[in-house]
């Protein structure tokens, strides 16, 4: 079965995380992706460890699958031309370099239109192709803190905090796979393509959600409030007599179940817990009474206990946890691959679940060039002598 995306070629310029897992999103979704990397060098992430599998970082191998790679030397005239005889046959060119970078090899969007007006192609930068920041750099860590996600992160009375993983790479990430997608949409009516620019910064301000349309809405700058939430209570982690667990009651009827099981239906019925506004209003008495509450039972026996009252609980797992959960096991989102010199590789699957055109794990993340002559010979049909003269120049 074909997948969703099957004809549809991505050219990936792009290197780190967000611009990769773009890429990486579209070739689960069946898009084949020419992954371009400098000769000898490559993706920085190949080092970004450790811990290494068979050579390759483990950092590298969580965004590059359903990629071929070949290596092209952007900076040599030759390899400027091959990247623009590969640009005409594609249909999506995804890239992160500085602003105008492309422009300056001869491969920006004014260079590529006249050659495949059909192309899309998708920029990702730190902070987007125009404003007065629009040269600076951006990593993800330095974002969470500009764009205020760190100063809503981490215990009241502590240091902001970024979040553990890179997420505003990941968001960025998605709403480019999004951009992508109605762009190729847009495409089927109008028959031409057209430049996306994605921001990382602009990723991290609309990840802010509800905590900036409250912002917005009142004026007033939101506190760090640790695991607590401004708006809804009890919504929180709480410590068991052996570990922690999240309680998360989203409405008053979830309240009521979860006092009564709890054996304190009095609270139910107390005016300063008896709606979520209220329950806000007098989080500095509830929450101290759920801390005394939570020792009494184990983890397990909470979760029995809420689960059986139809009650939203669950454990802070660690990863081992994540990765060994029925659950996550069966929605398959934990695959393995064959790779070239790791043997098998284990990767997150895919949270994208189609019906009918279903995501699929064709190739396992590529080793540095693995797929450069083939691509040179299939796509540009080029012969043994000639890709031998552009490898003794250089150029691959």
């Amino acid at each position: 079965m074909t997948g969703a995306l099957d004809g549809i070629r991505v050219l990936d310029l792009s290197r780190h995380l967000a611009g990769p897992t773009c890429a990486m999103m579209l070739g689960d979704l069946g898009a084949e992706v020419l992954k371009v990397e400098r000769p000898g060098v490559g993706d920085e992430t190949r080092q970004w460890g450790p811990p290494f599998v068979g050579g390759e970082s483990a950092y590298y191998l969580c965004c590059n699958r359903n990629k071929r790679s070949l290596t092209l030397n952007l900076k040599h005239e030759r390899g400027v031309a091959l990247a623009r005889d590969l640009a005409r046959q594609s249909d999506v060119l995804i890239e992160n370099f500085r602003v105008h970078g492309l422009d300056e090899l001869g491969l920006g969007d004014a260079d590529l239109r006249p050659l495949n007006p059909r192309l899309i192609t998708c920029s990702i930068s730190g902070f987007g192709q125009t404003g007065p920041d629009r040269h600076l750099g951006g990593y993800d860590f330095m974002i969470q803190g500009r764009g205020g996600l760190m100063s809503i992160t981490g215990e009241r009375d502590g240091p902001p905090l970024k979040v553990g993983v890179a997420v505003v790479d990941v968001a960025t990430a998605l709403f480019a796979c999004n951009a992508v997608l109605a762009a190729l949409f847009a495409r089927e009516r109008t028959g031409v393509g057209q430049r996306l620019d994605l921001a990382l910064f602009d990723a991290e301000i609309a990840l802010l959600a509800n905590v900036g349309s409250s912002y917005l809405c009142s004026g007033q700058v939101p506190e760090r409030r640790g695991n607590a939430h401004a708006s809804i209570v009890p919504y929180q982690a709480f410590h068991a007599s052996d570990g922690y667990l999240i309680l998360a009651v989203g409405n008053d009827p979830q309240w009521r179940r979860f006092c009564a099981a709890s054996g304190v239906p009095a609270w139910a019925e107390d005016p300063r817990f008896a709606t979520n506004p209220s329950r806000v209003a007098h989080r500095e008495v509830l929450v101290p009474l759920l801390e005394d509450l939570f020792p009494n039972r184990t983890v397990a026996e909470w979760l029995r206990l809420c689960a059986d009252a139809d009650v939203p609980a669950g454990p802070v797992n660690t990863l081992e946890s994540v990765f060994s959960d029925p659950q996550a096991l069966a929605r398959g989102m934990w695959v393995s691959m064959p790779h070239p010199t790791a043997g098998t590789v284990h990767l997150a699957g895919t949270p994208l679940n189609l019906s009918a055109t279903p995501a699929q794990m064709r190739l396992p993340p590529p080793l540095l060039g693995e797929h450069t002559d083939e691509i040179l010979t299939r796509l540009l049909g080029l012969d043994e002598d000639a890709i031998a003269d552009l490898r003794r120049e250089g150029v691959i």
